[in-house]
This record gives structure tokens, C-alpha cells and sequence, in this order.
């Protein structure tokens, strides 16, 4: 069986919104609202969704780089919303992060040396007398020469950059580096080179990922599981296969119908959906989907779907829609 590593249970992430004279909070932007999932040991988990669904606010929640509003994740056993601060910094030895832009996130005064070294030490993994050695090894991990680690950050190239932020993230010797757009600024080639090295370090070092992407080609790639997030919520979930082969809200079945076909003569059959994403600030009642889904009903207005399964769904996938069946028999038809 396997070990759960991270959990997650109805985590919420609201940002105030001061207004008036006085800075008083006037409203929230409920960035996320009641997420909940698991993680196992070993495996690759993706999150994605539209620009502004929560997925990356997830991630940093799950961090503790924004203070959750509310909610529990528990991370090897152990409560991380309940650590103090001190207590967390040491915690996050286990938990790594590599960012989306791999010119932002690394300094451009120091060499890529003193990037690899600094997380060394503040963590305190490996003696001052063995970093060199370390730090060689980890360029060379990575696909860098370790002649280039006195080079600073600005004398690489974006691929190799994200590939710094890579070695930064396993300096620490991780359990889960949480993927947040991790190769979305890259050119399509350098892409795949930097997907292929993920999957070969999570074979070599026995990594977890919490991989977030909008990239639906990427995280079918990297992916054993998926989770569909759409303004905050979770509204699918389940393993790859199941997901892409056979969805099952009709936001993932739009969003997977926009994948391009390599195939000139195959014909896609592309969902449009009509309107905007409704203002986080205030989001519809009920299924959050129903302003632009084309299935919805007055029910989908005013009660809010769990996630559930439907008989004819293999384990652990689950969907929030109140016509998932009526929706695969073809009973409840569309209205556009």
C-alpha cells in the first residue's frame, strides 16, 4: 500500500480586500475554497486549470509562503499549519519548490555556487568541507558542467536556469518539490529536455512532485495523477488514463478538447465555452461552473455538487457535476 506523504484537507486561501479611509476589509478574494487531496510517495501529482483557477495559490498555501486562511495539510505525518516559524524553515528541507520564471527566482549577485551553497547552509545538510564536492555532483545531475558553477545566473540560458533552480531545489535532498509552471516560460524544445530530467531525478532520488501546469500536453506526459481545479474548487480528479481518455465535468472535457491534434486529418471537436470566469471576489452560488457550462440546470444554481464517483468510473476518479451520468448516456443534452 502506498504511503501518504501530503494531505490536504479543505484548504482555503482568502486574500482581503482593504477599502475606505481607514484600510478596513471590505471583501476576500477566495482564491482557494475547501481544496482537498492526497498525495502518495513516489508519485506525480498535476493541477491544472485556467489562469487564476488557484492552482499555483495551492502550492504556495501548501508552503506556507502565503499563511492559509484555514484548513489542515499534514506532510509526513506531521501537522505543517501548526509548526511556528522556525520550526517550518527546518520543515522545508523536505518540501522544495522550483519556480515558474528561472529569471526571477534566482539572484543575480550571486554565482550559481553561492545559490547551491546558501540552502545548504541555512538547512544545515551537508558540512561545510564536503559542499564543493556536493555542488559538483549536483551540476552535473542537472546537465551543467561543473566548471559553471563561479558563472552568475545571467551568463545562462533560460533552459539552463530552470535547470539551477532544479539543483537548488535537490541540494537540500527533498521528499516533494512542489512544480509550479515549471517549464511554461521555456521554449517547446527545451521543454521536453528539462520534463525527461524531472522524471529521471524522480527515478534516481525517489521524488514526490506536485506538478502545476496549464500545459495539458506537459502534465499528460508527466503525470499519474490528475486534479482539475476551476475558480478555486477542485472538480475532477483522478488518474491520468481515466481523465484524458474519459472525463467527465464538462469544464475538463473543454479544456482537453483544446488540445491541438497533431493529426491535420483528424477532426477535434472543440468545446467552446460562452462568457468569462465569474470574479473570484464574489463567485456564483452553487456549481461554480453553471454560468458557463452548457449542461447546466436551475439545481446546478443553488446546490453546490461533491465530489463522487459514478459506477462506471474506475478508482478514485471523481467528479463534481449533479449529470455526470445523465451527461455520458447522452440524456442530458447540451444547450448550445
Amino acid at each position: 500500500m502506498k504511503k501518504e506523504l501530503l494531505k490536504v484537507n479543505d484548504l482555503k486561501q482568502y486574500f482581503p480586500i482593504k477599502g475606505g479611509m481607514l484600510g478596513r476589509t471590505v471583501n476576500h478574494v477566495k482564491a482557494v475554497d475547501g481544496v482537498s487531496f492526497t498525495v502518495y510517495e513516489g508519485e506525480t501529482v498535476s493541477i491544472v486549470g485556467e489562469s487564476g483557477c488557484g492552482k499555483s495559490t495551492t502550492g504556495r498555501a501548501i508552503l506556507r509562503l502565503d499563511e492559509p486562511t484555514s484548513g489542515e495539510v499534514e506532510f509526513d505525518g506531521e501537522d505543517l499549519l501548526s509548526l511556528n516559524k522556525s520550526q517550518m524553515r527546518k520543515k522545508r528541507k523536505d518540501l522544495q519548490i522550483i519556480f515558474q520564471d528561472p529569471y526571477a527566482s534566482i539572484n543575480p549577485r550571486q554565482t550559481v555556487r553561492q545559490v547551491l551553497e546558501e540552502a545548504m547552509e541555512i538547512q544545515n545538510v551537508v558540512p561545510r568541507s564536503e559542499r564543493g564536492q556536493k555542488i559538483r555532483e549536483l551540476m552535473e545531475t542537472v546537465g551543467l558542467g561543473a566548471h559553471q558553477a563561479d558563472h552568475f545566473p545571467h551568463e545562462f540560458s533560460g533552459g539552463q536556469r530552470q535547470r539551477i533552480g532544479i539543483a537548488r531545489a535537490l541540494s537540500v535532498d527533498p521528499k516533494l518539490i512542489i512544480c509550479d509552471e515549471a517549464v511554461s516560460a521555456l521554449d517547446v524544445s527545451i521543454q521536453a529536455q528539462v520534463i525527461n530530467l524531472l522524471k529521471k531525478l524522480q527515478r534516481d532520488f525517489q521524488l514526490t512532485y506536485l506538478f502545476i501546469s496549464h500545459d495539458l500536453g506537459v502534465v499528460r506526459h508527466i503525470s499519474d495523477r490528475v486534479i482539475v481545479m476551476y475558480l478555486g474548487r477542485i472538480v475532477e480528479i483522478g488518474d491520468k488514463t481515466s481523465v484524458f481518455d474519459n472525463p467527465q465535468h464538462p469544464y475538463t472535457k473543454a479544456l482537453l478538447s483544446a488540445i491541438p491534434v497533431p493529426d491535420p486529418n483528424k477532426k477535434n471537436d472543440r468545446i467552446v465555452l460562452k462568457g468569462d470566469v465569474p470574479s473570484p471576489i464574489n463567485p456564483p452560488e452553487g456549481c461554480r461552473f453553471h454560468t458557463r457550462c452548457p449542461f447546466a440546470t436551475d439545481l446546478c444554481k443553488t446546490d453546490t455538487p461533491e465530489l463522487r464517483a459514478e459506477d462506471y468510473m474506475k478508482d478514485g476518479h471523481m467528479a463534481a457535476c449533479h449529470y455526470m451520468d445523465e451527461i455520458e448516456s447522452g440524456k442530458h443534452k447540451p444547450k448550445y
